[in-house]
């Protein structure tokens, strides 16, 4: 079934001479603009295509490539804002509406805000949402301690940085467990701390446990050698020097290190750690 808002593969019916027409199954025949036509296309060829209303309300499909399509979280630039909303850049020749209902405070041109991507049952019409809240949440968390995860980095709290999991749920990465810079709109593979008896979800940005500490040596060995194998780092630097040059926490760097020294494939001097 053909999904407006969505990417498509479907089959080149005819060539008409203002484009392709692809076979759009229940939505009827599709139209595909020359400008988006690519070469060497025939009639029986399948091509992947985004289904959208132009800005006549039509149906269209075209070659180009959405930031985000229908479902999907994503970070947009706001181009224009009229009586009806506020108008974000998504890489498509017509730009997407937040309308005002669906906007956490006015929106500015010029600025980025994460949004969710929608398609309006009444309308048919993709739009967006800076209401991101009620679209997470809505299934139960299912997920076990250590469980690697997809986040989205949502917002900055005092707390640490609201994150958005597997595209359906919101967790929360406190400041003690963070140790490199993060983004607003950022996607970083994440782990699953816990779920708390109210479904609260707690983040970690590294593997829980000591199994993470084969992930990390790679980290600190891939630094030694685009070092020149060696680091003037040891085990009493300060955590914050620490971070900076390898983005890990000071305990979880000592494991990592006293690990490889005893695999033989560092050497702890006094002044910083060397490849063997």
């Amino acid at each position: 079934m053909v999904q407006i808002g969505k990417t498509n593969r479907l089959k080149v019916l005819r060539k008409v001479s203002i484009g392709l027409y692809l076979d759009g199954d229940t939505l009827g025949d599709l139209l595909v603009p020359n400008r988006y036509v690519p070469e060497n296309i025939s009639v029986g060829d399948e091509l992947d295509v985004f289904v959208y209303l132009d800005s006549e309300d039509r149906l269209i499909a075209t070659t180009e490539v959405p930031l985000a399509q229908v479902g999907d979280f994503a970070l947009m630039k706001a181009v224009a804002v009229t009586k009806v909303g506020a108008f974000l850049d998504w890489g498509l020749s017509k730009d997407l509406l937040v309308p005002f209902s669906e906007q956490q405070q006015k929106m500015e041109v010029g600025k980025h805000y994460l949004v969710h991507v929608y398609l309006d049952d009444n309308t048919k019409r993709i739009v967006a949402s800076a209401k991101i809240d009620k679209f997470l949440d809505n299934l139960p968390p299912e997920y076990e301690p250590g469980e690697q995860v997809q986040l989205m980095i949502a917002s900055r709290t005092d707390l640490g940085f609201k994150a958005i999991v597997n595209g359906i749920h919101s967790g929360m990465l406190y400041n003690n467990q963070v140790f490199k810079s993060l983004k607003i709109g950022e996607k970083v593979p994440g782990y699953i701390q816990k779920v708390r008896e109210d479904d609260k979800i707690d983040l970690l940005l590294e593997k829980p446990g000591y199994e993470k500490i084969d992930d990390i040596s790679e980290i600190i060995l891939d630094k030694l050698k685009q070092n020149k194998g060696f680091l003037p780092v040891t085990d009493k630097s300060e955590p914050d020097e620490i971070a900076r040059i390898f983005g890990l926490s000071k305990k979880n760097f000592k494991k990592a290190v006293g690990g490889l020294y005893k695999k033989r494939m560092i050497d702890i001097q006094n002044d910083g750690i060397k490849l063997t």
